[in-house]
């Protein structure tokens, strides 16, 4: 029998999940910490890390403001989110150098959403092996890396961006 500990996911088993509080929303009011994830900001959107990612360099881009789906989006923000999106590609494939990408957004809890309310995409690099018999037989995930050392690894290449990305197509 294989034992996997991941002692970091009991305070998500544990934690309160009916708040009112949404988790982008928090990001958006707090600082640029290493406790809330957050690797980037734009005048419109943020980028942060999952917290309980797939896979590592697991990225998330959310609207600042809080809406819940690509209709109530303005079209500033739509662009502004996509130009973000592509940005965090751009990141990822030169700071972890991923054979690949999964892109994806979850509107409504029947699709998969775990954050209902507030439209965020998903940006996850892709190696080849890292869908190995622990995910398919054993439907368990290794994270290769601690979210702090991710974190650290990312900043500097978002903010070597910096005024070169904003608006540029």
């Amino acid at each position: 029998m294989w034992i996997q500990f991941a002692p970091w996911r009991m305070e998500y088993i544990l934690s309160d999940k009916k708040t009112d509080d949404c988790i982008f929303c928090k990001m958006v009011r707090g600082p640029e910490e290493e406790e809330s994830l957050v690797v980037h900001r734009t005048a419109l959107s943020i980028v942060a890390l999952n917290k309980y990612p797939y896979n590592n360099g697991h990225l998330m881009v959310a609207p600042k403001r809080h809406v819940k789906d690509l209709s109530g989006l303005s079209e500033s923000e739509l662009i502004d989110l996509f130009r973000t999106v592509r940005h965090c590609e751009k990141v990822l494939a030169e700071t972890m150098t991923p054979e690949g990408f999964n892109v994806g957004i979850n509107i409504g809890s029947c699709a998969g959403a775990g954050v209902l309310g507030h439209i965020h995409v998903h940006v996850v690099p892709r190696f080849s092996g890292d869908s190995n018999f622990m995910t398919t037989v054993s439907e368990t995930r290794v994270i290769p890396e601690l979210l702090d050392d991710t974190l650290r690894r990312l900043k500097p290449s978002f903010a070597a961006y910096g005024a070169n990305y904003e608006g540029k197509t």
